[in-house]
């Protein structure tokens, strides 16, 4: 048998091991970023103001030349907000998209289904729309949370309508992990002021009819019902409570924090509590919200949303694991550089990670929407 002999001196010997070592090395992207949300379905609106705002940060380190010399790059997928879909389409944008990290998914059990991947494939996630108490205990080393938990959320909003003398509360859960982890909030918020609910039930996430669940809260004389849903479930359980007669005072949680949720509300937006991890938008006081609304501006923009708050600070902790990792980051590298990211400063809210709490911010208030549809603090 004839040997092939590939190289014909030690200059092309060596010239040719380096282009073999430069096609095998991983080939990611430069500062490809992957968000597989639900840009589509009942989570849209919201969804639609994260992206919204992390590229508002995205583009303007882009345009001062990006980070460590490279712009980052940020791929979005519609998963249709069906967990399925979100593993499969993840998947692709880690082994065909060459994205670095995961970042900004929304929904509980969309997070959830992405752990086993985030391990296999050894890529982090980063900021996800979510406040599961899953995705911070315990802590997962692949998972990054720029935000509270829904429990601190639940339980904060509870406590404060027990403050101002409203005892009778209904919970409205949605049958899924998203719902449970909320609820449990909410009764350790009950348990702390030594009460109960008048009424709790259960209602599923795909098209639910809440025509007998808002008979049963106006029968329950509550004066006040906590909606844990979607955007569009929570909107139309708002309206069916509303047109079943009730005047109870409506709380939902901060995944309802956008201006698409306000508009979904229509007529019934005007007194609805709703939790923020974030500060108040217009507060300038807040060098991360001074920042972000100047930055809106020099986009023609017209301001920021709780949404967008969530997706420019998701994406500025990012950006500065980005820039720590090095010049040539890798999903490992970048994980490595986010875990030792202590006491970042984003603007008067202070970020820490460590092996043990990958927590981020604990951050939570209440808001509530005005006469003019906007959220006031």
């Amino acid at each position: 048998m004839k040997r092939i002999r590939l190289f014909s001196s030690p200059v092309w010997t060596a010239w040719g091991l380096a282009g073999l070592l430069v096609f095998a090395a991983p080939a990611w992207a430069q500062l490809r970023v992957g968000m597989p949300s639900g840009f589509s379905g009942s989570v849209a609106a919201g969804v639609k103001e994260n992206h919204e705002g992390a590229q508002l940060y995205f583009d303007t380190i882009n345009a001062r030349g990006g980070v460590n010399g490279q712009k980052i790059e940020l791929i979005t997928v519609d998963d249709k907000f069906d967990p399925k879909v979100t593993v499969e389409v993840a998947r692709e944008l880690v082994t065909k998209q060459r994205v670095l990290a995961l970042f900004l998914n929304r929904g509980t059990p969309h997070s959830q289904a992405l752990l086993p991947m985030l391990a296999e494939l050894k890529v982090p996630l980063v900021g996800p729309s979510t406040g599961a108490m899953a995705l911070h205990q315990p802590v997962n080393p692949w998972v990054f949370n720029v935000r509270a938990t829904y429990q601190r959320e639940a339980a904060k909003a509870i406590e404060h309508l027990a403050s101002i003398g409203i005892t009778r509360i209904a919970v409205l859960e949605t049958d899924d992990s998203f719902g449970a982890d909320s609820a449990a909030g909410a009764l350790k918020g009950f348990d702390k002021a030594k009460l109960k609910p008048v009424l709790h039930e259960k209602f599923p996430r795909d098209k639910p009819d809440f025509t007998d669940l808002s008979k049963r809260v106006n029968e329950s004389n509550a004066q006040a019902v906590m909606v844990i849903g979607s955007a569009g479930n929570t909107a139309n359980a708002v309206k069916a409570v509303r047109t079943a007669g009730s005047r109870a005072q409506v709380v939902t949680l901060s995944n309802n924090a956008s201006d698409g949720f306000i508009k979904l509300l229509g007529e019934h937006a005007r007194g609805v509590i709703v939790t923020q991890v974030f500060p108040n938008e217009r507060s300038v006081a807040y060098g991360l919200i001074k920042e972000a609304q100047e930055f809106a501006k020099a986009k023609g923009l017209a301001g920021v949303s709780p949404a967008m708050m969530e997706g420019y600070a998701a994406a500025k902790v990012l950006t500065e694991g980005l820039r720590r990792a090095g010049p040539n980051p890798t999903p490992v590298a970048l994980r490595d550089a986010l875990e030792n990211l202590k006491s970042y400063d984003l603007g008067g809210l202070t970020v820490h990670y460590s092996p043990s709490n990958h927590t981020g911010l604990d951050f939570a208030d209440l808001s509530i929407v005005d006469a003019s549809g906007k959220f006031r603090r």
